[in-house]
């Protein structure tokens, strides 16, 4: 069975194919089959704007295509940056992000946090399975680490005493939101094949 990841992440598409392989499911990136769909994101929650994008690809591809969404949710800020992670304060650039929650964060006295992924696949006969994946943290007062993207030079681990940047791609992989909500959609999805 052929499934199209809604996305231009090389990256996504091997984490994907590393779980999903097992159960004999191919992955490929939508640019593979020629498309170039950038659906506009206007859902509130994370699981809808997964749905958008799913949906959009699916039909142009006639194939069960599978999306994620992610984010980091801070509980001082009541959530956000939320689905606006990827653009918090209007900024493209990571480092520049991350130093504006850092300083929105001045003062906390709860730096809690967690990273959400809501991954949602759509199928041809409209049958939708979702799969959703946290992990749970805080923010660290200073970025640390060189590795992974995004916000994780600031999350921290506590368990680990590590931010994401830390961590080998194996112990991030382990208990990642992305990784949980991936193992998680592995099982749903393995129920669903079996059923049909």
């Amino acid at each position: 069975m052929k499934f199209v990841l809604a996305s231009h992440n090389r990256g996504k598409l091997v984490e994907m194919q590393k779980i999903l392989g097992e159960l004999g499911v191919e992955v490929v990136l939508q640019s593979d089959l020629g498309l170039d769909l950038e659906p506009e994101e206007t859902g509130t929650t994370f699981a809808e704007n997964s749905l958008i994008k799913a949906k959009a690809v699916m039909e142009a591809s006639g194939l069960p295509a599978i999306a994620d969404d992610s984010g980091l949710c801070v509980d001082w800020l009541n959530g956000a940056p939320g689905i606006y992670s990827a653009r918090y304060g209007g900024l493209d650039d990571d480092k520049e992000r991350y130093a504006l929650l850092l300083q929105n964060l001045r003062g906390a006295t709860n730096r809690g946090a967690h990273f959400h992924t809501a991954i949602v696949c759509c199928f041809p006969n409209g049958d939708v399975l979702q799969a959703d994946g946290d992990c749970y943290g805080t923010i660290a007062f200073a970025p640390r680490g060189e590795g992974g993207f995004g916000y994780d030079p600031i999350f921290n681990v506590p368990s680990l005493r590590k931010t994401f940047a830390e961590l080998t791609a194996e112990e991030k992989n382990a208990i990642s939101h992305r990784g949980n909500a991936l193992r998680d959609f592995a099982v749903k999805l393995k129920d669903y094949m079996e059923k049909n």
